[in-house]
């Protein structure tokens, strides 16, 4: 059984890919940002306008899913060459946003509901 790989590997695998092919000149906060909500959007792109059945469809057809995890791989590339670049514990940031989140949408008031919290 293989051994899963951590954040920090995965940090390592893009920051060598990057390096090996010269790119860490263009990959300042700025850029990698508009790099994340690029991806994003193309990721939503796949969605839009598509019906719960059209997206139950997409999701359970191979070469879309395909798709899919290709877009959402880009995405989550952007996500870790911009933590690497920038030094940002992801583990750390996520937990303490999740602190944040679990003061402001307090289970007891928003089970089971999508209103935003001060709604």
């Amino acid at each position: 059984m293989s051994k899963k790989a951590t954040i920090d590997d995965l940090k390592a695998i893009v920051k060598e890919f990057c390096e090996e092919r010269d790119w860490s000149q263009y990959h300042n906060p700025k850029d990698l940002a508009i790099g994340i909500s690029t991806e994003a959007n193309e990721l939503l792109d796949i969605f839009r306008f598509k019906s719960l059945e059209q997206m139950e469809q997409i999701m359970n057809t191979p070469e879309k899913r395909k798709r899919v995890e290709e877009e959402l791989a880009d995405t989550f590339f952007f996500i870790l060459r911009f933590a690497q670049m920038n030094n940002i514990n992801l583990e750390k940031a996520l937990r303490a946003k999740l602190m944040i989140n679990d003061e402001k949408y307090p289970k007891e008031l928003v089970y089971g509901k999508n209103d935003k919290y001060n709604e």
